[in-house]
């Protein structure tokens, strides 16, 4: 069975370094017989709601079918301040709304994970090099994305990486960072 295997990009800016990884994420995964669909926050009309009664924004209901169709879900994403960019946690707070993404039980602290059955990776680019965020930060953002994104609403984690830094990143450091994108993208297949 082909893998059908979803790519956010989840930066504000066309062409960036995020845009790039993911390219060759889908090459590496293409390459290995899967069926892959990019999608760009760039290209992305944000209209976050909150009413689960409102109907949702073009943009983030086929943002939502990308990843009701995939088996694998990518996202990638700049680190800045500490999180995500806000335009994709706009679209994040949007899309992953109770009965799409997960359903509280009516009682207790108990929930259905409704994307159960998908696997996922992450990739986050930062300036802050991977070694300080996790001993001087403890890593807060791959443990957002791994635990209280991906965990929770079912999908299982299989890698969750940061970049960087990436203002100090020489070619050669880039173009490894390219190689280990599509390697996870083939792996993903």
């Amino acid at each position: 069975m082909t893998k059908k295997i979803f790519i956010w990009v989840a930066h504000p800016k066309p062409g960036s370094l995020n845009a790039a990884l993911a390219e060759r994420y889908a090459t590496g995964a293409r390459a290995n017989g899967a069926e892959v669909r990019i999608m760009h926050l760039s290209d992305m009309s944000i209209e976050a709601g909150y009413d689960a009664d409102a109907p949702l924004s073009p943009d983030v209901q086929a943002w939502q079918d990308n990843i009701r169709w995939a088996d694998h879900v990518m996202i990638v994403h700049p680190y800045w301040w500490g999180a995500m960019p806000a335009q994709a946690k706009a679209v994040m707070d949007a899309g992953l709304q109770s009965g799409f993404a997960y359903k509280y039980h009516g009682r207790g602290l108990g929930w259905d994970k409704l994307l159960e059955g998908r696997t996922g990776d992450a990739i986050i680019t930062a300036d802050t090099p991977p070694w300080v965020d996790t001993l001087l930060y403890r890593s807060p953002g791959r443990r957002v994305m791994r635990n209280q994104v991906m965990k929770f609403v079912g999908v299982k984690p299989r890698n969750v990486v940061l970049l960087g830094s990436v203002k100090l990143a020489k070619p050669e450091k880039i173009a490894n960072w390219l190689n280990r994108a599509e390697a996870m993208g083939a792996a993903a297949a």
